[in-house]
């Protein structure tokens, strides 16, 4: 189970190496997603906070990445965090998500990239439930929910 102090080496020193990389260029991404979806994960933007609908979805599923559909997160790792925006404990794998230190907007935190395409997926928080602590603060624009048993 990854924790704050996992996320912090990790953007310091370097993540794991994905199972593979998936490119595109601008314009074939472009052709592959909506305006909002490129906007958010391709030009690192965030959808306004309450407005998609995986923010109130709680039925059994896989989130993955809407770029290349890397699997990102159980639905069992779901929880309401009451910030408007899908929050997750933890990756299904730990080499699916990559850390990157943002220090945009004045503030220093660590932006969630899909470790396969490069997409933005949103930004980790220190603030979650026990036991990881972590909040995987995640636009609905970056995902796509599979309706399926949960894996655990």
């Amino acid at each position: 189970m990854l924790n704050w102090n996992n996320v912090l080496a990790f953007a310091n020193d370097g993540n794991p190496a994905p199972d593979k990389r998936v490119e595109k260029t601008e314009k074939e991404w472009k052709e592959l997603l909506t305006p909002e979806q490129f906007f958010v994960t391709r030009q690192h933007g965030t959808e306004r906070s309450h407005s998609h609908d995986l923010c109130t979805s709680w039925e059994a599923g896989i989130y993955s990445c809407v770029c290349c559909g890397t699997v990102l997160f159980d639905s069992t790792e779901k929880f309401e965090s009451g910030t408007g925006w899908p929050s997750f404990t933890q990756p299904i794998k730990e080499n699916n998500v990559k850390y990157i230190k943002d220090s945009g907007y004045g503030m220093v935190r660590i932006e969630a990239q899909c470790n396969v395409c490069d997409a933005h997926l949103g930004h980790v928080f220190p603030d979650g439930p026990p036991p990881s602590g972590l909040r995987y603060c995640m636009n609905g624009e970056a995902l796509v929910k599979v309706e399926k048993e949960a894996t655990k």
